[in-house]
């Protein structure tokens, strides 16, 4: 549970700086950026994890690049449903996910 909200608190930290350095990602304030990053967490934690198993082979052959592409559709649901936070196209979406996976490998490795 523990790993659970450090990792969506820092989801919610890479979403923020993403929003920062990308200008087709727009979050309205900082805990906007910590209540999506919540929502990323649940989402990658559930929805994220069928979707991992389905294409596996799809995973295999992209060098787990394919991963990348579930997290950017993982963004864009949670931009659909959620409030405060709009991004331009699934290429910005894409962007996003490689700055949170980035911060998340080096949460993970710090902790």
């Amino acid at each position: 549970m523990f790993n659970f909200i450090i990792t969506a608190f820092f989801n919610g930290v890479a979403i923020w700086l993403g929003s920062r350095f990308l200008e087709g990602v727009k979050v309205t304030d900082f805990t906007r950026a910590i209540i999506v990053g919540l929502v990323v967490a649940f989402l990658n934690a559930t929805l994220g994890e069928l979707l991992e198993a389905i294409p596996s082979p799809a995973r295999y052959f992209s060098i787990g690049l394919f991963g990348l592409v579930i997290d950017a559709i993982l963004l864009m649901l949670a931009d659909y449903f959620l409030k405060g936070i709009t991004i331009k196209n699934f290429w910005y979406s894409l962007a996003l996910a490689v700055i949170v996976s980035v911060v998340n490998t080096l949460v993970h490795w710090l902790f």
